[in-house]
């Protein structure tokens, strides 16, 4: 972990951004943010890059500046908070933008992610995940619960959605991987996204000659029509790929080694037929683990004022969703996992004109998961201690690299 920057001549003293978990609690965020909570709702931090951003930890301020209108979510705008040298290495489309661009991209898309369109998918996600748990119990074990089901059951659902063959999964799923790593080099993320956006944009010629009823053909009908360039298609698509099923198959495999962890908790959920607190225990695991790892970051258009502060035009911002949803003035006794708290209202999928586009996709298919899995294997148990387990302490998106199960 950082600590204080040394006060040099000419330098403001501030903490060094915290951007790696510490190695306590694999599922709390680090003291250090909980001790920046306390001190207010917003303080400045220093990055990588020496630039000092505004760092706010409370769940109100993080609300407030996700959703105001001065506040820019554009990465090309000087003063905006760089995750990484990597950080420029192509572009991950209508995310980074503001409106009305943003929203005019988003459109194309957001009608294959309403409630009304994903519950639909509903039976479709069950098969896929009653398939899966039943190749878990008909091979050997122990096994890695990432690679036979976390990562498997967003990346089939997302195929399906989106058109693209899963015989492709490892190539795309290596080439994430490289993308959202942190300590990866600005020429190997750029290799990465250019591969994918290659492949992304081959897809997105083959659904231009032949048309199938899945959305990568929707993106390319709006190519065809002149509202949509084939690259901003395929930028389009490699989002859509990308967010599709990491961030899920992450939450699916942390949020099951988190209930192991609390057995009690594990066995509310297991023992139950409510699709109420399956659906509220969902919530609740997205308020407890927040896998977005970096923060959701902006840069302030013009002066905002907010809890007794001055946000200067130019200055960033950066929101660690972690923290905030672990902010004891909205969530008592933050730091327990309960299952049967009302968690909605969260920030884990940010909030604003700019919150997560999938999150209903991403709803659905954690109820599914979380609702089957341990019914139908109720002794499922990890098969190594917790300190033997990898975690992602070098990626913006937080997991594990494997959890071997046994049962």
């Amino acid at each position: 972990m950082t600590g204080t920057v040394p006060e040099t001549a000419g330098q403001e003293q501030v903490p060094q951004f915290p951007g790696v978990r510490a190695a306590r609690c694999p599922f709390d965020p680090p003291p250090e943010l909980r001790a920046l909570q306390e001190s207010g709702p917003l303080t400045k931090v220093r990055l990588w890059d020496g630039s000092t951003p505004w760092f706010v930890t409370r769940h109100a301020e993080q609300k407030a500046l996700l959703s105001h209108p001065k506040v820019s979510a554009d990465v090309t705008r000087p003063g905006y908070p760089i995750h990484t040298p990597a950080a420029g290495g192509g572009s991950l489309s209508f995310i980074l933008m503001d409106d009305p661009e943003h929203a005019r991209l988003r459109r194309m898309v957001q009608g294959a992610f309403t409630v009304r369109r994903v519950e639909g998918m509903r039976p479709a996600v069950q098969r896929i995940v009653d398939d899966l748990i039943d190749q878990l119990l008909a091979g050997p074990k122990p096994v890695d619960l990432v690679e036979a089901f976390a990562l498997p059951v967003p990346s089939l659902v997302i195929c399906e959605l989106l058109g693209v063959p899963y015989a492709d999964h490892g190539f795309f799923q290596d080439n994430s991987k490289t993308i959202i790593k942190r300590s990866v080099t600005p020429e190997d993320r750029a290799v990465a996204f250019g591969k994918l956006y290659e492949y992304l944009d081959g897809l997105v010629g083959e659904k231009l000659a032949d048309p199938a009823d899945d959305l990568l053909s929707k993106v390319a009908a709006h190519v065809r029509d002149g509202e949509l360039t084939r690259q901003a298609a395929a930028q389009m698509g490699v989002l859509l790929l990308i967010a599709g099923h990491e961030t899920t198959a992450n939450m699916i495999a942390l949020g099951t080694l988190a209930l192991l962890q609390n057995p009690a908790q594990l066995a509310l959920l297991r023992d139950s037929d409510d699709p109420k607190l399956v659906a509220g225990a969902v919530e609740e695991l997205l308020r407890y683990l927040n896998i977005t790892h970096s923060g959701r970051r902006r840069v302030a258009l013009e002066d905002i004022e907010i809890a007794g502060q001055v946000i200067r035009a130019g200055e960033g911002i950066i929101m660690p969703n972690d923290i905030g949803n672990r902010d004891p003035g909205v969530f008592p006794d933050p730091d327990r996992l309960d299952v049967r708290r009302d968690a909605r209202r969260h920030v884990a999928f940010g909030f604003g004109v700019h919150q997560c586009l999938g999150q209903p996709l991403a709803r659905i298919e954690l109820q599914v998961v979380y609702g089957t899995l341990y019914r139908r294997i109720p002794t499922l148990a990890a098969a190594v201690p917790i300190e033997e387990i990898p975690f992602k302490h070098d990626g913006q998106v937080y997991g594990v690299y494997e959890l071997p199960v046994t049962w």
